[in-house]
């Protein structure tokens, strides 16, 4: 019998009827696919019989990748490794569909290596991820809200976000205490050519390390007072971090860059 690690933030997707949901979200068949902590493999059966090409799954628990050897024989091939420490566009020469029931205390650590790490070449077609809701609702949340920042403008960069369903602890074992979420994410075709993700952090960074305060402080941190930028922008340095869209933290960035190239 498999114990749930806490350790890891393991939760097991036990309910068939969100495990139907989630494979049935996108076509699969003859596609390769990766899978980010399979766990028991409640979520891999059902993958599996959606015919993909390839199916690579990583996981970091050594007894559950035993359990995987066993149960899937040469069905699949495993990574046995912490997938913040895996290079995903390394893996395969096409393009990937991503399924994972992220564990929950590294679930925004691996969404932001991804996005940091991403080139205008996307590595995956779609990635459909499960977080904690609170998290889920950080990275859709719209300006002007009081769950945006940092997470919803890195996330909203290149890619499209949908909210597909919230989900109930009773659907994992063991339950959790929060309710969790189901994102679907697909590939921008148009964004902000910012020429280094790092420099969206800081500014992101920057602005959001008081977010109740105005942003007059921060501005005047990273462009030293230039008012040709704010001209430009059109910005209130009166409001706070929150009350500026995703595109105004894009275009700071561009100025940014521009400034310091």
């Amino acid at each position: 019998m498999i114990k749930a690690k806490k350790s890891l933030g393991q939760n097991f997707l036990i309910d068939n009827n969100i495990l139907e949901l989630i494979v049935n979200i996108i076509d699969i068949k003859n596609k390769s696919v990766i899978e980010i902590g399979p766990g028991t493999g409640n979520l891999t059966n059902y993958i599996l019989k959606k015919n993909p090409d390839k199916l690579l799954v990583i996981e970091k628990d050594n007894k559950l990748v035993e359990e995987l050897r066993n149960k899937y024989s040469s069905n699949l091939q495993i990574i046995n490794d912490d997938v913040l420490n895996v290079n995903e566009s390394n893996l395969f020469q096409e393009k990937v569909i991503v399924f994972g029931n992220l564990p929950y205390n590294i679930s925004t650590e691996i969404l932001s290596k991804w996005i940091v790490n991403l080139r205008d070449n996307f590595w995956f077609e779609a990635l459909v991820l499960m977080f904690q809701k609170e998290v889920a609702d950080r990275v859709v949340a719209k300006f002007n809200n009081s769950n945006y920042g940092r997470l919803s403008i890195l996330a909203n960069w290149k890619l499209n976000i949908c909210k597909i369903s919230d989900i109930k602890p009773n659907s994992f074992k063991p339950k959790p205490k929060v309710d969790s979420s189901l994102l679907f994410f697909t590939p921008k075709k148009d964004f902000y050519k910012i020429k280094d993700p790092k420099n969206l952090e800081k500014i992101t960074r920057i602005f959001f390390s008081n977010r109740r305060k105005m942003i007059k402080k921060p501005y005047n941190q990273i462009f030293n007072g230039n008012l040709k930028v704010l001209e430009k922008l059109k910005i209130n340095l009166n409001l706070r971090p929150q009350n500026l869209s995703h595109d105004v933290y894009y275009k700071l960035t561009e100025e940014y860059e521009k400034l310091i190239s």
